[in-house]
C-alpha cells in the first residue's frame, strides 16, 4: 500500500499553493480593510479550477475526485485560511450538493457558474438553537403556494449569504411530520432574484471581515417549485448526505490549520535565542513539537483517507466523522503548541497564531461539532445506531 499522494495531485498542491501566494494572501488585505466580499479572488480560485475536482469536465469540473478536494482544501487553509470557507460554499456542500440530489437541469443551470467561481454559493441548515438538532428545532417553515414556496424564518451561522447568488436552504414543508425529519424539503434558492431575504454579518472576532458568516432572514421569501431539491420531506437525507461531504473539506482544512500553527512554532523555536542556543534545543520544546507533528501527520492520513474512500464510491460515513474529530483534536494541539511556543509573541500581530487558532475554534463547531462527532462514533462504535444508517448518494457511482 502506497500512501504518497500520486504525482499529479503533488502538481495540483504546488498549484494551489502557487494561487494562494500570488493572489489570495496580498489580495485579501484590502477586501479586509474594506470589509468587502473578495468577489475577484473567489473567481481567481474558480479560474484555477480548485473548486471543481469533484465535477465532471461537461459541467467545468475536473473530475480528480475527492482524495483532490482534500490536498486542495489543506493547502488553502495552511496559506490564506480566509478562503478555506469557499471549499464548501463553492465545492462541496453547495453545488456538490445540487449536483448530487439534483435534477439534469438544475446541475447544468447552477452547478458551473458555483465552481467557476462566478456565482457565490451557501450551504443554510443551521438555526438559533438548532445547529446539532436541525430536525427538531428547525422553525423555518416553506408553503406552497402555486407554483412558488414562501419561506419565513431565519437561519444562523451562515457562510457566504450576505454575497450569495445560488444556495441550498432547508425548510420545514410539514411541521407537524411524525418522525420530525420527515417534514423538511431541501431548496435551490436565488436570493438576488426573488424578494424577502436579508442577511446581516455576525461579528466574530479574529475571523475575515471578507468572507463572513451570517444571520439570515426570511420573509415571504419566493422560491419557484422547479428549485425544490429533490422531493418534499427529502431534505434530512439530503442534509446528513451533504454534511458527510463537507466533514471531507472541514477535516483538510483542520489539518491545514494545523500544519500552519506546526510551521510557525518550528520556526520560532529555531530562531528563538535563549541562554546563547534556540530554544528548539530544550527538551520541553521538543517534546511539543514532536505531539503535534505527530498528530498533524495523522490528521493528514484520515483526512486523505475520507477522500479515497469516496473516490472508491464507498460509504464514507464512518471515516469522515472520526477524521473529523480528530482533525478537531490535532488542530487544537498544534494552536496551543505554537501559543506556547511563542509565549508572549503569540499575542502580536506580527505572528499569525491567533488568527490561525480563531479559524480553528470555528472549525470545530463547523459540519458538526466534537460532542456530536463523539455521540456519533461512540453509538457507532458500541453497535446502538449504525453510523452509516443514512443512505448515502455519490452521482460518480449512482446510488450507494
Amino acid at each position: 500500500m502506497n500512501f504518497d499522494l500520486p504525482e499529479e495531485l503533488v502538481t495540483l498542491r504546488d498549484a494551489v499553493t502557487d494561487v494562494c501566494e500570488k493572489h489570495l494572501v496580498p489580495g485579501i488585505k484590502e477586501f479586509e480593510q474594506r470589509q468587502e466580499f473578495a468577489y475577484p479572488l473567489i473567481r481567481e480560485m474558480g479560474k484555477a479550477g480548485l473548486f471543481g475536482a469533484p465535477f465532471p469536465e461537461e459541467l467545468g469540473g475536473s473530475a480528480a475526485g475527492f482524495l483532490a478536494v482534500s490536498v486542495i482544501a489543506e493547502e488553502i487553509s495552511r496559506l490564506a485560511p480566509e478562503f478555506g470557507y469557499a471549499m464548501n460554499m463553492q465545492s462541496m456542500t453547495c453545488p456538490y450538493t445540487i449536483y448530487n440530489w439534483g435534477t439534469e437541469e438544475q446541475a447544468r443551470r447552477f452547478v458551473p457558474g458555483l465552481i467557476a467561481g462566478e456565482q457565490i454559493g451557501m450551504f443554510a441548515l443551521s438555526e438559533e438553537g438548532s445547529g446539532s438538532d436541525p430536525a427538531g428545532s428547525m422553525r423555518t417553515v416553506a408553503r406552497r403556494d402555486g407554483d412558488v414556496y414562501r419561506l419565513n424564518g431565519s437561519k444562523m451561522w451562515i457562510t457566504f449569504s450576505h454575497a450569495t447568488d445560488v444556495g441550498v436552504l432547508f425548510a420545514k414543508t410539514d411541521p407537524h411530520a411524525d418522525p420530525m425529519h420527515t417534514g423538511i424539503t431541501a431548496f435551490i434558492v436565488q436570493p438576488k432574484q426573488f424578494e424577502g431575504y436579508s442577511a446581516q454579518p455576525i461579528e466574530l472576532p479574529g475571523l475575515s471581515k471578507s468572507l463572513r458568516s451570517c444571520t439570515v432572514f426570511l420573509d415571504d421569501f419566493v422560491v419557484p417549485v422547479e428549485n425544490r431539491l429533490g422531493e418534499e420531506g427529502q431534505g434530512f437525507r439530503i442534509a446528513m448526505n451533504a454534511l458527510e461531504y463537507g466533514r471531507l473539506t472541514v477535516s483538510g482544512r483542520l489539518t491545514g490549520l494545523a500544519q500552519s500553527a506546526l510551521e510557525v512554532a518550528r520556526n520560532y523555536a529555531n530562531e528563538r535565542i535563549i541562554g546563547g542556543k534556540p530554544i528548539a534545543r530544550f527538551q520541553l520544546i521538543q517534546e511539543r513539537i514532536a505531539d503535534a507533528t505527530v498528530a498533524v501527520e495523522a490528521a493528514r492520513l484520515m483526512s486523505h483517507r475520507v477522500g479515497w474512500t469516496m473516490d472508491q464510491g464507498r460509504v464514507s460515513t464512518r471515516v469522515a466523522s472520526r477524521a473529523k474529530y480528530f482533525a478537531t483534536q490535532a488542530a487544537r494541539l498544534a494552536g496551543d503548541v505554537a501559543r506556547e511556543v511563542l509565549g508572549g509573541n503569540a499575542l502580536t500581530a506580527e505572528y499569525p497564531v491567533n488568527k490561525i487558532n480563531a479559524y480553528i475554534d470555528m472549525l470545530t463547531v463547523g459540519e458538526g461539532s466534537e460532542n456530536v462527532q463523539r455521540v456519533l462514533i461512540g453509538e457507532d462504535s458500541l453497535g446502538i445506531k449504525d453510523a452509516t444508517r443514512h443512505a448515502m448518494r455519490n452521482r460518480f457511482v449512482g446510488m450507494l
